[in-house]
């Protein structure tokens, strides 16, 4: 069974783009992977709600004793802070794919990248990790070329895309 982390910002107010493409993502998503995420708000919170209410597994990898949103299939209570929950998150995935956020969003990124696990990073959502692109002009963060950084501006597609990585 493929297990797809996603990586987006925790805000309650979130970017309409963002929200709109999360939702968009998590309506592609087959229902027979596991969708991994740091099972807290903003748009964690937006593609657990969408995969769930279909059917799909949603597994929440949550930091200190917290119980995450209402979304969560599973509760996985790290009683780690937000980074180290992030090393579990990432670690647990077969592909990562960014769906727009800030340094934690980003930072997961190239954790994952740096573990051999590949990206697939949403563009076109207004947050900061649109500019990931600029790292990764050759489709890799750096000149190790660890594992592949895929982008596109469409959710589906970014299914695909991480589909395809996770297979490979």
């Amino acid at each position: 069974m493929v297990q797809i982390a996603v990586a987006g910002s925790g805000d309650g107010e979130l970017i309409p783009e963002a929200e709109r493409k999360a939702r968009s993502f998590a309506r592609a998503l087959p229902l027979d992977v596991v969708l991994l995420t740091g099972g807290k708000d903003g748009v964690m919170k937006v593609v657990s709600e969408e995969f769930r209410k279909r059917g799909g597994t949603v597994v929440g990898v949550l930091p200190y004793e917290d119980n995450g949103n209402d979304f969560n299939s599973i509760r996985v209570k790290t009683g780690l802070n937000p980074v180290g929950r992030s090393v579990v998150l990432v670690s647990s995935a077969d592909v990562l794919v960014v769906l727009g956020g800030g340094s934690g969003t980003m930072v997961e990124a190239l954790m994952a990248y740096n573990l051999g696990i590949p990206v697939v990073v949403l563009m076109g959502t207004g947050y900061r990790s649109d500019k990931l692109q600029a790292l990764a002009g050759d489709g890799f963060f750096d000149h190790r070329k660890r594992a592949k950084v895929l982008f596109t501006e469409d959710p589906e597609e970014a299914v695909e895309l991480a589909l395809r990585l996770a297979s490979s």
